[in-house]
C-alpha cells in the first residue's frame, strides 16, 4: 500500500513511517498549501492512502462523494509526535483492509 501524508501530520511522522519501509508521501514536500479537494485528487491520482487529522474529508467524501483510495483520519486526544508514530505504525502493520475504505483511527488502536 501507498500513502500519503496530510500537511497536519508534520514532517517527523512521514520521515519515520518511510524508515519503517513505508511507502508514504508527504503533501507538504510535493504541494505544499494545497486545498483539501487538491490533496484528496492527488491521493486518488497516485492510487495513495491519505492519513490525515482533518475531519473535513469526512465532508468530502460522505457528503461531497469525492473518489478516493482510501482515507485514514487520526482522531486523537493526544496529537503528539510519538502517539502519531504509534498509532500509525500499529494500524499499518496489521494488515487491516484500508484500500478505498475511510478509517477512524484512535490512541485505542494501540493496543
Amino acid at each position: 500500500m501507498n500513502f500519503l501524508a496530510d500537511e497536519n501530520l508534520g514532517i517527523l511522522v512521514p520521515k519515520y513511517l518511510q524508515d519503517q519501509g513505508f511507502n508514504i508521501v508527504a503533501i507538504r514536500e510535493i504541494s505544499p498549501g494545497a486545498d483539501d479537494i487538491d490533496v484528496l485528487k492527488l491521493a486518488n491520482e497516485q492510487d495513495r492512502i491519505l492519513i490525515t487529522l482533518d475531519k473535513d474529508f469526512g465532508e468530502l467524501v460522505f457528503k461531497e462523494k469525492l473518489l478516493h483510495s482510501g482515507v485514514l483520519l487520526l482522531r486523537l486526544e493526544d496529537e503528539s509526535i510519538e502517539i502519531k508514530k504509534k498509532v500509525l505504525l500499529n494500524i499499518l502493520k496489521s494488515k487491516r483492509k484500508l484500500y478505498k475504505k475511510f478509517t477512524v483511527i484512535s490512541e485505542k488502536n494501540l493496543t
